[in-house]
């Protein structure tokens, strides 16, 4: 996984270690249904070639109607479709992983011999990797941040530049009804400015994790000890990463930290990686869990509760080619959780400031993801890191919105506040899950209309000219691919709502 955050930017080394790449070793037939990452005796992801047809979705009119019929009709596919495959399987002792969201089942240690029989299958559409990618982390000095625990702050910098302090007073809007989600390096969630947002904790203040919280790290990836654990119970954040994310989206204490955007929403994660690193088994499964949570123990094509969805999930990652991401694989899924009513904003990325840098999954695929760059609060320029469109995959204008990206105060583990190195695009897009979550509290009747809800903060947007061109299309353009539509501005969006003379 590659996160979104400068912040966390660390040296890496992949080493894949195998004597003979798979396509070496395929019949030519049969060659063009695997992919490069794909190596032997390594994880695997076979892809099914009969995907569900989720034709008439979009005539439910609420949320949860919608995410009932999606997630019913592709269990179905998967539970009906992958039988066979999963009988051969069985039989000759490999470990796999079955998935619904998309039509697809993962395989441990597939040898050449299988992946050449799962590739004349003619069910199957495709083989990808899903390599282990191990990292190698620099001195924890080199990472050590300043300290930023100041008794009188209140709302930061950041939160006040995109008006939503103006919200919670003028408008009386906090964020009440709304559950985000992040699928990241974990959360906290004993922190005093998340923890009584958290969904797991009920009014009586008894805890049940089920619904709330998965851990899609079952295992080690990377070659260090996870100071979490594995397959974990509980909420913890192995990297501080995720729950910095949280507290810019909800994040309150109650007194004098107001870090979050919707301080009254609730929350829910997911854990999809090991310390910094993924797999797109792991991203796959975070969605998987946010379409239709189910208990812990439980099981996701029986057990899921689309009742117990998130309204609106952060991604402050992306999956580059090393992690076996090699252009659409996650596509499907993002699409199906539009279809479900479910909005995914995703960080645009690190890679500026050239064009065409808005170039890894999920933020790549414009149509179904709302992208965000960064910029500096302080001044309102676009950070020189923030990846740039048009999308290296699809040629879409991105980001969609630029948010605060640059030295953002928030939450970290262990009850303290950090500022000073958390720069990059893994910040700004909290920023727009949350005034999401304020305009859907502001008006329920926009919860699940995903493209009304991305045109109403876009064109509320404060909009940003550049001399920047990318793509072809002149930075005095609105949109244009440095800043998108501009710098959001939660008072209007959330004004527009409310007095819609105003938009």
């Amino acid at each position: 996984m590659k996160i979104n955050s400068i912040a966390l930017w660390l040296p890496i080394l992949f080493v894949l270690t195998t004597s003979n790449p798979s396509y070496a070793i395929f019949k030519p037939d049969f060659s063009r249904k695997i992919g490069s990452s794909v190596i032997e005796n390594m994880p695997i992801l076979v892809i099914m070639k009969d995907q569900a047809d989720l034709t008439g979705a979009e005539k439910f009119t609420t949320k949860l109607e919608k995410g009932q019929y999606v997630y019913d009709k592709l269990r179905k596919k998967a539970l009906t479709n992958q039988t066979d495959l999963v009988g051969v399987l069985q039989k000759k002792g490999f470990k796999f992983q079955r998935f619904y969201i998309m039509n697809m089942v993962s395989v441990d240690g597939a040898t050449a011999e299988l992946i050449q029989e799962i590739a004349a299958r003619p069910d199957v559409a495709k083989i990808i990797g899903n390599p282990t990618v191990h990292v190698f982390l620099s001195p924890p000095a080199q990472l050590e941040l300043f300290r930023f625990d100041d008794p009188n702050a209140a709302a930061g910098e950041n939160i006040m530049s995109t008006g939503a302090h103006k919200v919670w007073s003028d408008l009386k809007v906090r964020g009440e009804g709304i559950v985000v989600a992040g699928q990241d390096t974990g959360v906290d969630w004993n922190h005093p400015a998340l923890h009584k947002q958290y969904r797991g904790i009920s009014a009586t203040g008894s805890v049940d994790h089920s619904y709330s919280w998965h851990d899609a790290i079952h295992q080690a990836i990377t070659s260090t000890t996870n100071p979490c654990g594995y397959n974990i119970s509980a909420p913890c954040d192995d990297d501080r990463h995720g729950t910095h994310t949280m507290g810019t989206m909800i994040g309150n204490d109650g007194a004098t930290n107001k870090i979050g955007m919707a301080p009254a929403a609730q929350w829910i994660a997911c854990r999809n990686m090991d310390a910094g690193t993924g797999r797109p088994t792991t991203y796959i499964e975070c969605f998987e869990f946010f379409l239709a949570p189910y208990p812990q123990g439980g099981n996701a094509l029986t057990d899921g509760q689309p009742a117990q969805s998130p309204h609106v999930i952060n991604n402050s990652w992306g999956c580059p080619p090393s992690e076996g991401c090699e252009g659409d694989e996650i596509l499907p899924v993002l699409q199906n959780m539009k279809k479900a009513g479910i909005l995914v904003v995703a960080s645009a990325g690190n890679d500026g400031p050239t064009c065409s840098t808005i170039q890894d999954q999920p933020a790549d695929h414009s149509e179904v993801t709302f992208s965000v760059g960064a910029l500096n609060h302080r001044n309102g320029e676009i950070a020189f890191f923030s990846s740039r469109g048009p999308s290296r995959f699809d040629g879409g204008i991105g980001p969609d919105v630029s948010a605060p990206g640059v030295e953002v105060r928030s939450c970290v583990p262990g009850g303290g506040y950090e500022q000073a190195q958390w720069s990059g695009t893994s910040m700004a897009g909290p920023h727009v899950v949350g005034l999401i979550a304020l305009l859907w509290s502001a008006k329920p009747d926009l919860v699940g209309q995903i493209e009304k809800t991305a045109s109403i903060v876009r064109l509320t947007s404060d909009p940003k000219k550049t001399a920047e061109s990318c793509g072809g299309l002149s930075g005095n353009n609105i949109p244009n691919n440095t800043y998108g539509y501009g710098s959001i501005n939660a008072f209007r969006a959330v004004s527009s709502v409310q007095m819609p003379f105003n938009f």
